[in-house]
């Protein structure tokens, strides 16, 4: 079955940087799109980060632009999220999740069909 484990979280400060993971099984990992969201507790999970199956378009929500970076490696099955600059409005918990198309239109953000979501991981930022 599919499954997506995040890793890589933690507590980071102020500036700082962390890179998360995200090792993927049970289907064929260069078939499909990626996505990174994250959830605040008491808000909405918010989409931050698509990457199409090959890699070779990437896309970013307005909060994220500039400061993440995410990218993909299908032989390792794994997707990436590097993360600078890091600001306190960072922290949540962060998911992967499996889109079902191969080249979606990320402009839809969360309303895309994803049909399989990690755990998440824990990024907490402060001083």
């Amino acid at each position: 079955q599919v499954q997506l484990v995040e890793s890589g979280g933690g507590l980071a400060q102020p500036g700082g940087s962390l890179t998360l993971s995200c090792a993927a099984s049970g289907f064929t990992f260069s078939d499909y799109a990626m996505a990174w969201a994250r959830q605040a507790p008491g808000k909405r999970r918010e989409w931050l980060a698509g990457i199409y199956n090959d890699g070779s378009g990437t896309y970013y929500a307005d909060s994220v632009k500039g400061r993440f970076t995410i990218s993909r490696d299908n032989a390792k099955k794994t997707l990436y999220l590097k993360m600078n600059s890091l600001q306190s409005e960072d922290t949540a918990l962060y998911y992967c999740g499996k889109v079902i198309w191969e080249k979606p239109n990320f402009d839809y953000g969360l309303e895309l069909d994803y049909d399989s979501w990690g755990q998440g991981t824990q990024v907490t930022v402060s001083s």
